[in-house]
């Protein structure tokens, strides 16, 4: 017979875009073998069984026979939330984290990404950052992340294995590269082929239903169309998932045009193939009216990076504008870019950003913390394409969720309010 676990007080999730479903004191039922429902969206052990109002709790286990229940009562300063979602993250990068923004992009990869990730042939240090970023990501709450990992396919299977190690859930990708990098941290378009190939085939022979491998392409910059085209065809054979970054920095952007014969960023992904309902691309800060329409059309999501699109001064994402072009937006922390590898800071930094462009343009609606949270939780999950599978609470899907206590003597902050509310409690967390 089948076990079951009872979260129940205070609930907050998205069902709807852009909207809270709160419920004050509520109850989910987790099924812990993910047999007591008929839903086939989630193959996952834990599966949420029921959901509803605590009046009605009583009602909804006599529906169940588990053997066992287990309950968990929140407090007053609790919250059950979905876990967040990080729709961009360079695993390698954490090292740097803090350091460079007195660079642009291209010059900040120059002079400190690269010369980091050309590092981590040793394997050693590939275990002790890898490990470092994922215990901090779920420390911060981040329950599925999206890895770029680094050149080298045995270093980030390393990768692959601190995410299974520590129970995250997570796209982990080898980075293709065959120019615009130092001569040692560049690949042949044949053997990046290959190392795709066999990493691809060594991810999924790990049988971590959690971790998938995903394509990544660094950006048009870095490699040729020929490979972008071979890249896409095997994300396309495979059924994979794909990860780039797009629109970052006018200077790149510049020179997309003028190696592509003029053709726009987003126009260069789809020739190649690239752009699916399973791609997500950074950033996304200068995309033309055309270019919007085109993402929107294919289904390609975009990853905002709030944070690192300051830090390196690259620009404010209109996100307000991508999100009326119908394109579904997730968050990233773009670590290291971004300084932090939390989304709890992406999200504050995504109002802000919002805030400022408002500044300039006053017909510029700043973002709410509602808008924020729903892009670190369902609208990350629809972004990765894996909203049938989590994001929020909805029957049948996995149980993939986070308790915040605003009231914890060794947090950063002091809770010193009394009798907020839940919708109050993920203001202050937001």
């Amino acid at each position: 017979m089948a076990e079951g676990k009872i979260i129940q007080g205070p609930i907050i999730h998205c069902v709807d875009p852009y909207s809270l479903t709160v419920i004050q004191n509520g109850f989910v039922i987790v099924d812990d073998e993910g047999k007591a429902t008929n839903n086939t969206r989630s193959t996952a052990r834990f599966q949420i069984a029921a959901v509803g109002d605590a009046a009605d709790l009583h009602t909804a286990k006599k529906k169940f026979n588990f053997a066992r229940e287990d309950l968990i009562t929140l407090g007053k300063t609790q919250l059950l939330l979905p876990g967040l979602i990080d729709t961009h993250i360079h695993a390698p990068q954490y090292p740097n984290a803090g350091l460079g923004y007195d660079k642009p992009l291209l010059e900040w990869l120059d002079n400190y990404t690269y010369k980091l990730e050309k590092q981590y042939r040793d394997q050693e240090l590939c275990k002790r950052v890898f490990d470092a970023v994922v215990r901090k990501t779920l420390d911060h709450g981040t329950t599925t992340a999206c890895y770029f990992g680094s050149l080298f396919r045995d270093s980030t299977l390393v990768l692959a294995s601190s995410v299974t190690r520590y129970g995250q859930r997570a796209f982990v990708g080898k980075i293709n590269m065959t120019k615009l990098a130092p001569e040692d941290y560049i690949e042949t378009a044949e053997k990046s082929i290959e190392d795709t190939l066999e990493f691809v085939k060594e991810v999924m022979d790990i049988g971590n239903p959690l971790i998938q491998p995903i394509i990544t392409p660094r950006f048009a910059l870095s490699v040729d169309m020929e490979l972008m085209k071979k890249l896409g065809a095997i994300a396309k054979e495979q059924n994979l998932h794909i990860q780039t970054h797009i629109s970052e920095n006018k200077d790149e952007v510049k020179m997309v045009h003028e190696l592509y014969d003029n053709k726009s960023y987003a126009d260069v992904y789809n020739e190649a193939n690239l752009l699916t309902p399973k791609t997500v691309l950074a950033h996304g800060i200068y995309l033309s009216e055309d270019e919007m329409k085109l993402l929107s059309k294919t289904g390609t999501s975009i990853s905002h990076c709030p944070e690192s699109n300051v830090n390196l001064g690259s620009g404010i994402c209109d996100v307000r504008k991508l999100k009326n072009h119908g394109i579904t937006l997730g968050l990233g922390t773009d670590v290291a870019g971004g300084a932090s590898p939390s989304i709890i800071t992406a999200m504050r930094s995504a109002i802000s950003a919002s805030t400022n462009l408002s500044f300039a343009d006053e017909n510029s609606k700043p973002l709410t913390y509602i808008d924020v949270f729903y892009l670190a939780t369902l609208g990350g999950a629809k972004a990765l394409a894996l909203d049938d599978q989590i994001g929020n609470f909805q029957v049948g899907k996995s149980f993939d969720a986070i308790i915040v206590d605003l009231d914890v003597k060794s947090s950063s902050a002091d809770y010193l309010s009394t009798d907020l509310t839940p919708q109050e409690l993920l203001q202050n967390f937001c």
